[in-house]
């Protein structure tokens, strides 16, 4: 095969390529390529119950994992030998409709451990959109910024955290938060 030859073959493929990808496009090919890859992207887990507020489990390879959020405490609902606490049903309400039928991507922290002391695997939550489950709660009034251990976006929970208090939304208007010898935030028990 000549030079002359050789290039007018490599052309030709190159002019056959360009014709498929406008007739894809046209059709819609790569907008369902592009889908099926979205739900199958490595990173984002079947939420299979909700916990509560800032404990939530999915689905992790055919396991069930149960995940503790990052930087974020809510009030209490589930918590042994503990009363319900005011806010902690309507802090777990809100991430189930925050989160519905949505599959969540999970982010560890460099500064945190990988679980905690109940074993419970320690991830930000994001929502498929880009938003942070954690920091929404916490800057809509639905739970504190949890900066009893050390975490890289605790400077930002802080403030969402104030924020949502100036703007008395959430559990800031409904309850009568305190804060604890050790720093940290809780709502009074629910009536």
């Amino acid at each position: 095969m000549t030079r002359r030859t050789q290039r007018k073959l490599v052309s030709l493929i190159i002019a056959a390529c360009f014709l498929l990808v406008a007739i894809g496009q046209q059709h819609g090919w790569f907008g369902a390529v592009k889908q099926t890859a979205v739900q199958n992207q490595p990173g984002l887990y079947t939420v299979t119950r909700f916990v509560d507020g800032d404990t939530i489990a999915v689905d992790m390879h055919g396991h069930d994992e149960t995940i503790r959020m990052i930087g974020v405490d809510t009030p209490e609902t589930h918590k042994p030998d503990a009363p319900v606490q005011c806010y902690g049903p309507a802090a777990s309400s809100y991430v189930k409709h925050l989160i519905g039928t949505s599959q969540v991507r999970l982010e560890a922290d460099p500064e945190s451990t990988n679980r905690d002391r109940y074993q419970r695997l320690l991830r930000y939550v994001y929502l498929p959109d880009g938003r942070l489950v954690e920091l929404e709660s916490i800057k809509n009034g639905y739970g504190f910024a949890y900066t009893q251990f050390p975490f890289t976006k605790s400077d930002q929970f802080v403030a969402a955290q104030q924020a949502a208090k100036t703007q008395v939304k959430g559990l800031w208007t409904n309850c009568q938060p305190f804060q604890l010898n050790n720093g940290r935030w809780q709502t009074e028990d629910a009536v």
